[in-house]
């Protein structure tokens, strides 16, 4: 049998790794792209599906989301960190059963889709991400977060993600598969840091860990002050000062051994960012949380001179209000440009290939998908453009300056899951479902004290 065979015709194709192409093809059989090139020099055969308008180009990649968070978009505006921190944690213990945390992940994974979005990189507390990923049909990496502050919950921790992991691994799919995430410094001791890489390259999974992300966990790394060593002294656990910078603590537990994705990796200075290139390591950067949560700009520019694999995250829609990858990236560019020195750091190509390449590669991913060659996974995905923007120079800065950005065609693996702006086989009642969620949520926020 003959493999099915589409060709995808748009106005634009950017295909990120090579020059872009006007009134380009796409030709895909089965879940791999074949042919890319110009319309006119496309092979015969196979099912046309015209773009029209549209700019053509690899499936965006999320480099860090938190999917079971979705629901609680709007819910922990206007805090500090470390308030942020202890309230989240509270509300989904005490408000968020597993149906409301796989309902707020398959919210999250639709909106992602719609924003073009194909390739997930998920760290949550739950496997509700996992099983949103493989049921909407879309690619990602489910890291299983853990959590042990104290040098003594290292055995028991880690059996428990052990557990975990193998009951995720059964069903892994060849879109999903699963990872580990030791959460952060302040949720992590160094001994349990050391205990997870050891049992992640044992186990050949893929790691990530949020790291150098605001003033708090610096305090607590460099210095063994701040509120998060407050916190835990009151837990009865022995804080002292751990290493240089958080980057420097990675590597002395072994972390950066395993070449993890580092989420944020906004207070990096030179020796760290020499550190982290050196360890190959990859980054997810999250320009739009870090505002929100008031950690900086992270030095995205030096990142990518050093050589680093840099992608675009979301992070949780607790420190975010939309899931707009082209979105990210934009607000990434023109945080670099308002640095002295650094008007030209990200131009609009740039962005793109943060927003699809370069998030591939930063999760390991780079072989497979985030750009359109043959060979290639078929992750696709069109945005409409406006029929005015044909005498445009750089079709790149139209897409990258336009408004929130709606999916014209979706393709993942193949197969279409956004047809002109519709995630297909949507839940029609998932949104009731997650609003109601989120009007419990409301309901604890009023009725319970965020600091106990």
């Amino acid at each position: 049998m003959n493999p099915a065979r589409t060709r995808y015709h748009a106005r634009w194709v950017i295909p990120i790794a090579s020059p872009p192409i006007d009134d380009g093809t796409v030709v895909v059989e089965d879940d791999r792209i074949v042919w890319v090139g110009a319309r006119r020099d496309a092979p015969a055969g196979g099912a046309d599906d015209d773009l029209g308008d549209a700019v053509l180009m690899p499936g965006l990649v999320n480099a860090h989301t938190h999917l079971e968070l979705t629901v609680m978009r709007g819910f922990l505006e206007g805090r500090s960190f470390f308030d942020w921190v202890r309230t989240l944690t509270r509300a989904r213990r005490e408000v968020l059963d597993e149906a409301a945390l796989l309902d707020s992940s398959r919210l999250g994974v639709v909106e992602g889709l719609r924003a073009g979005i194909t390739t997930f990189a998920d760290t949550g507390d739950s496997a509700a991400p996992f099983d949103g990923l493989r049921e909407l049909g879309v690619r990602g990496i489910a890291y299983r977060e853990i959590f042990g502050p104290s040098p003594t919950q290292v055995a028991d921790a880690l059996a428990g993600l052990r557990a975990k992991v193998d009951a995720m691994r059964a069903h892994e799919t060849p879109l999903v598969r699963v990872g580990v995430s030791p959460h952060a410094p302040y949720s992590v001791s160094d001994a349990l840091f050391g205990a997870v890489a050891a049992y992640a390259n044992a186990e050949h999974l893929p790691v990530a860990v949020h790291i150098a992300e605001g003033e708090d966990e610096s305090r607590l790394v460099e210095r063994a002050d701040g509120p998060f060593a407050d916190l835990l002294r009151e837990r009865g656990i022995s804080v002292e000062p751990r290493a240089p910078s958080p980057v420097a603590l990675l590597e002395r537990c072994g972390v950066l051994a395993v070449r993890p994705l580092l989420i944020h990796a906004v207070r990096v200075h030179a020796v760290d960012i020499a550190t982290m290139a050196r360890h190959r390591c990859g980054v997810a950067h999250c320009p739009a949380s870090n505002r929100w949560l008031s950690h900086g700009i992270a030095p995205l520019a030096e990142l990518l001179e050093a050589g680093l694999d840099v992608g675009l995250g979301s992070d949780s829609m607790a420190s975010n209000d939309r899931m707009d990858i082209v979105g990210e990236g934009r607000l990434a560019a023109q945080q670099q440009r308002a640095r002295p020195g650094r008007e030209a750091a990200v131009p609009a190509s740039q962005v793109l290939e943060l927003a699809t390449r370069g998030g591939a590669c930063a999760i390991g991913l780079g072989h497979e998908v985030g750009v359109l060659a043959a060979g290639y996974q078929a992750d696709l995905t069109a945005f409409a453009v406006d029929a005015g923007a044909r005498s445009a120079h750089d079709m790149a800065a139209v897409l990258v300056n336009a408004d929130l950005l709606v999916a014209r065609r979706v393709v993942v693996a193949g197969r279409v899951r956004v047809r002109d702006g519709v995630v297909l086989h949507d839940d029609p009642s998932l949104s009731a479902r997650v609003r109601e969620r989120a009007e419990a949520l409301a309901r604890w926020r009023g009725g319970a004290a965020v600091t106990p």
